[in-house]
């Protein structure tokens, strides 16, 4: 129903109200039929089911599977130890999962308290959650408004709806009809919307909606069904371990089927087949990309950027588009006087006696807003804006506001576009007005021309109506200001006319300082910036041009435009489309997803309610953290606790060096696997014993794995990463020659500790030989961390750039001895003590495969390896 189209009677006759209001019983009903006047919330998952989740993981499933069966077949110890991993992972995951969105009660918080209503004919203070459709609600300045209505009688009302639309300043309301059919949210001007506040004047207006069925309610429903959206990585290390699993499935029955066929007894072949499935599942995998992961947000935290979600971390580093709000985002959100003028100039110094000067004091007179001592702001931006411009201007405002007192006062009416107030200036009464320059133009017959007053010229006139289009045009907002004297003992609408034109002021809501030069290191970044607005599109256009968003052949739509446009049509504009404006919750979810279907990485930057739908569609929501509402904080995945763009961009940089430690820790950890997978599979293709237990393996891979592989995380930013071009969206983990890297890193690894297996087996027992392959792997793999730490030879790199690095392996190196060393500790690994013939060998092999992949690195100047 497009209330904004008929008349206040039409609408309470719709809604089978009057003015005295609703009755009890009508309240009783409409309540029992729709509910109360509160958002709902979907289903929640509980903790336990959140823990069941965990387990899903095909390679996880595979290795419940080993721990119960090895349990059922004597096999303690090593089903223990697996699930005793498994439990702490899926720990893990919960705590991370509790840490969810709660969009939804911020949204509740967001709901009025109270309201005041007219029920029986009285007037009422009840709960906002009680108010129903058809109730009549008085309004006054401070009120956050509780529900959707159409106004029916408003006196100067003025409401700010950014948390809604996004427009910075106040919104002239009126209750007359609208005739245009398809309008905006923004320009539905004879409407309220739950969660605005008015900041100036009074009015009554019916409900015509709530809880779920207001503007914040179908925000919410955006919510609720915008679907999470797994990360590109996540994407990949899915589909990974997919195929891994698959793979260690398919050969580790193959190894079974091999060892039962040669006569082995049933418990020795299966449990070779879970070593072997043990040394290909990287358990700490999702561990340790979450620990890297969460290195890389503390060090965004230290420059302001708060990751919610850490995968944000590395979906950031490969964002193409930046969808950004702004208002509060790329503009300061302080409406700010860029330009004066006056018939003797433009932008004249404010001396005493000039036309700046009385200008400058009559937009102060003129004026229902304060500053406080403190710098407190009360009122409307625009009016504050004049204030900060006066004070800027070294005017005393309380001494000109204790000189010139106010006798009288007409409030701004948004059908005359003026403000008038009486002071006694040169011992005579003086209007001192301020309003829109084309409706004082035509009130005005006289002018102030250096500080003179002479009969005003059409040239005079023609002269200011082409500078208030010069500014206008280049999406400032503008206006005028003139005085005359009043003779009469009545301030009446009469007296505002045969004015003294003074000039004009034009405001804007300035771009941040920073936020020019951000763009234009995303831009040679290889990404690209988009405007998304609640603001008019000459404003948006003009600010986009200024800040370097908009160049030559790229448009502006607004949100009529954009709703008309086809799929097809829309899909050829995309990609010149630099601003859109006027949006609305829909269109900034339509134009997040349209990037996503182009295999775009999205990021989308807001700080009002109206953005938090697209904050959860995009691949990472961003949201500011001092102007921003709790709705769009909790629906973001990051929070910029400066509210700077700029920090956007240093977090891409960081991001893209948490993506390279993810990719170094997965080339570890993989290839140092693939070490153990192959060296088990020529003990069985060649006939010999298995050359660890479950339990070495696990050591291995959750130890003396993890320690460098955390290392890895400590890696410091490469500066040249961003004049890269974001990667693809569909790209793999594994390009650029990973898995060749990983192949050959690997085929060496077991190489190394096939070697020093059979020298155990040809000097000692099976156990002797067991132990010196533990030991080769778990130092090999060690020393093999120095080598993943770049693409450039260590000794370029510097071995002490990286002291946790150096602490992984010392630690690791200690663990390992412990294991051999100790007796209880040797007993529980089921390893036994070397000869020092042997300990030799752990001092040479170990150092073998790490000399040889660096020396690889000098013979490869033009490719990375």
């Amino acid at each position: 129903m497009n209330y904004f189209n008929q008349d206040p009677s039409q609408v309470m006759k719709e809604l089978k109200t009057t003015v005295s209001g609703l009755s009890s019983e009508q309240v009783k009903s409409r309540i029992e039929e729709s509910g109360y006047n509160e958002l709902k919330e979907g289903k929640k998952k509980t903790t336990l089911a959140m823990f069941a989740d965990q387990f899903k993981d095909f390679l996880i499933i595979i290795l419940i599977i080993a721990a119960g069966v090895s349990f059922a077949f004597g096999e303690e110890k090593s089903a223990i130890t697996i699930g005793v991993v498994l439990i702490l992972n899926a720990i893990l995951g919960v705590v991370q999962q509790k840490k969810a969105d709660s969009s939804l009660n911020s949204l509740k918080k967001l709901s009025a308290p109270s309201a005041k209503v007219i029920r029986d004919g009285q007037a009422l203070s009840i709960p906002a959650r009680e108010l129903v459709s058809g109730d009549i609600v008085m309004l006054d300045a401070g009120d956050y408004i509780p529900a959707d209505g159409r106004i029916i009688e408003s006196s100067s009302l003025q409401v700010i709806e950014s948390s809604l639309t996004g427009e910075s300043t106040a919104v002239d309301k009126i209750s007359q009809s609208i005739e245009k059919e398809g309008v905006a949210l923004g320009d539905m001007i004879n409407m309220v919307f739950s969660s605005g506040l008015v900041t100036y004047g009074r009015a009554r207006f019916v409900v015509t909606h709530t809880g779920m069925d207001t503007q914040i309610g179908k925000i919410a429903t955006l919510i609720q069904s915008a679907k999470e959206r797994k990360t590109p990585l996540q994407e990949r290390l899915d589909d990974f371990s997919k195929k891994l699993g698959i793979g260690i499935t398919f050969i580790s029955i193959g190894i079974f089927a091999l060892n039962m066929i040669r006569g082995a007894e049933f418990i020795d072949a299966f449990m070779f087949a879970v070593a072997l499935a043990v040394a290909a599942i990287p358990e700490a995998l999702a561990s340790i990309v979450t620990i890297v992961m969460a290195v890389g947000t503390s060090k965004m935290a230290a420059k302001n950027a708060i990751v919610k979600k850490l995968p944000a971390v590395e979906t950031l580093g490969g964002a193409s588009i930046i969808c950004s709000d702004k208002t509060g985002t790329l503009t300061q959100n302080k409406m700010t006087v860029v330009h004066t003028f006056t018939i003797d100039g433009e932008d004249m110094a404010i001396e005493r006696k000039t036309n700046a000067e009385t200008m400058v004091g009559v937009s102060v007179l003129a004026n229902d807003s304060s500053i406080g001592s403190d710098g407190k702001e009360i009122g409307d931006p625009t009016e504050t804006a004049l204030l900060n411009f006066a004070i800027k201007n070294k005017m005393d405002l309380e001494r000109v506001n204790k000189r010139y007192q106010r006798l009288a006062d007409i409030p701004f009416d948004s059908d005359r576009k003026l403000m008038s107030t009486l002071h006694n200036f040169k011992d005579k009464d003086h209007l001192f007005t301020k309003g829109a320059p084309d409706i004082l133009l035509r009130r005005s017959t006289r002018i102030l021309r250096e500080n003179e007053i002479y009969d005003m010229t059409e040239e005079e006139k023609d002269i200011f109506i082409r500078q208030n289009h010069n500014y206008s045009s280049q999406g400032l907002r503008v206006l005028a200001f003139a005085m005359t004297e009043h003779k009469d003992d009545v301030l009446d609408l009469e007296d505002e006319k045969d004015y003294i034109f003074i000039g004009i002021m034009a405001m804007v809501d300035p771009p941040r300082e920073e936020v020019k030069d951000a763009i234009a290191r995303a831009k040679k970044a290889g990404i690209r910036t988009i405007m998304i607005t609640g603001d008019h599109k000459v404003t948006a256009s003009s600010i986009a041009k200024t800040l370097g968003i908009m160049e030559e052949g790229d448009i502006a739509v607004d949100s009529i435009e954009f709703e008309n446009m086809s799929q097809e049509e829309y899909a050829d504009k995309l990609e010149k489309i630099s601003v859109y404006a006027r949006v609305s919750p829909e269109n900034k979810i339509r134009i997040v997803q349209a990037w996503q279907d182009l295999g775009k990485i999205v990021a989308m930057t807001g700080d009002g309610v109206n953005d938090a739908p697209a904050l959860k569609q995009a691949d990472i929501g961003v949201a500011m953290g001092i102007t921003g509402t709790d709705v769009s904080k909790d629906a973001a995945a990051m929070v910029l606790a400066d509210d700077n763009f700029a920090t956007i961009v240093e977090a891409v940089s960081e991001g893209r060096t948490v993506y390279e430690n993810i990719k170094r820790a997965i080339q570890f950890l993989l290839s140092g696997n693939l070490g153990g997978i192959l060296t088990v599979l020529y003990a069985a293709l060649f006939a010999l014993p298995n050359p660890f237990s479950a339990l070495h393996l696990l050591f291995i891979n959750l130890v003396t794995d993890s320690l460098p592989a955390i290392a890895l995380a400590f890696e410091p930013s490469d500066e040249s990463l961003m004049d890269l071009r974001p990667r693809k969206k569909n790209e793999s983990i594994f390009a650029g020659g990973l898995i060749w890297k990983i192949a050959m890193q690997g085929f060496l690894l077991s190489i190394v500790t096939t070697i020093a297996f059979v020298i155990g087996l040809k000097t000692a027992d099976v156990k002797t030989a067991q132990t010196l392959a533990f030991s080769t792997l778990c130092l090999s793999r060690l020393a093999y961390g120095f080598y993943v730490r770049s693409n450039r030879p260590i000794l370029q790199v510097g071995i002490l750039t990286n002291k946790y690095m150096i602490g992984a392996v010392v630690v690791g190196i200690a663990l390992t001895v412990m294991v051999l060393t100790i007796p209880f500790i040797s007993e529980v690994f089921e390893v036994t003590s070397l000869s020092a013939d042997l300990v030799k060998y752990l001092f040479i092999l170990p150092l073998i495969p790490l000399l040889v992949m660096e020396s690889t690195k000098y013979f490869q100047k033009h490719t990375k390896f």
